[in-house]
């Protein structure tokens, strides 16, 4: 399975897929990956979107909310944690959902007053947003050069001590 959501945007100047935030690399290098590089890939993902959909949702019923997930067709990783399910029915169909709690779902205060189409625009938004600050902070070469130089001068430092 593939994180693709079939909406692939990545561009010359861009890092990170705005379909299915992968990196650049990840997307070209995915079907060369060995399971383990994948599972990592998945794995950050998840942790992305477990953090940003917890924010704004709280998971009342497992059982319901995966069978609804089947019952509507709706692609999803039964490997991922729930939450990451949320992120998955939210693109899928956010303004097709009238009562959340058919899903086994609760909006958290910080919801109030809010659509699921405009809470998804969010979520969206603060995914990608992680996923650009990950890659910069972990992969960019232009931002990554200077932090590997500088821990480089450090420990020369503590060696000529």
């Amino acid at each position: 399975m593939t994180p693709c959501v079939g909406i692939c945007s990545t561009s010359i100047a861009g890092s990170v897929c705005r379909g299915c935030k992968r990196y650049s690399h990840e997307v070209i290098r995915w079907n060369s990956y060995s399971n383990k590089e994948r599972q990592i890939v998945w794995h950050r993902l998840e942790e992305f979107r477990i953090t940003i959909v917890s924010n704004w949702f709280e998971l009342a019923d497992v059982e319901l909310l995966k069978s609804q997930l089947q019952k509507q067709k709706i692609k999803f990783n039964p490997q991922l944690d729930p939450y990451a399910w949320i992120y998955d029915l939210l693109r899928a169909g956010a303004s097709q959902i009238d009562d959340i709690s058919a899903y086994g779902l609760r909006l958290l205060p910080q919801a109030a007053g809010k659509n699921l189409t405009a809470i998804n625009e969010i979520i969206e938004k603060n995914y990608l947003e992680l996923s650009e600050a990950h890659y910069l902070r972990y992969f960019d070469p232009a931002t990554f050069e200077p932090t590997l130089t500088a821990a480089m001068q450090a420990n020369a430092s503590k060696e000529n001590i």
